[in-house]
């Protein structure tokens, strides 16, 4: 299982360019696994602080996603139930780190200029008219 946090300020949203699966190679929402006995938000919180340097206070589940990565040959490779949320900045300053490569504030225009992931795309036209 995993989270994601949806961040906005200043009319611009965070993502963050991916090293690993899922998403690896690709400009996403931010955020990862959730371990083993950890609440959800307290795993949404401590991934966005590892991942991008930042405080952030979670509100309300925006979208529930399945991914499912097949193998070649068609067989179950991994099955993600990715559960996202909106939130805001609470502190911190924005930086790369843990399994990111960078990360950084996007327009909405900007969005279609960079390799961003078919499913962050989805969520921020979906919930948020971005894009």
């Amino acid at each position: 299982m995993g989270v994601g946090a949806v961040i906005f300020q200043e009319g611009k949203v965070l993502l963050v360019l991916r090293k690993n699966e899922p998403a690896g190679g690709w400009w996403a929402i931010p955020g990862g696994k959730v371990r083993s006995g950890e609440r959800l938000e307290e795993a949404l919180r401590r991934e966005i602080r590892e991942e991008t340097g930042l405080e952030i206070s979670p509100r309300e589940v925006v979208y529930v996603f399945d991914l499912i990565e097949k193998e070649p040959g068609g067989g179950l490779r991994r099955h993600y139930v990715i559960i996202d949320y909106d939130a805001t900045v609470s502190g911190g300053r924005l930086r790369a780190g843990d399994d990111a490569l960078k990360a950084r504030w996007f327009t909405a225009e900007e969005l279609d200029r960079w390799p961003v992931h078919h499913r962050t795309r989805q969520l921020l036209r979906e919930k948020y008219d971005f894009g």
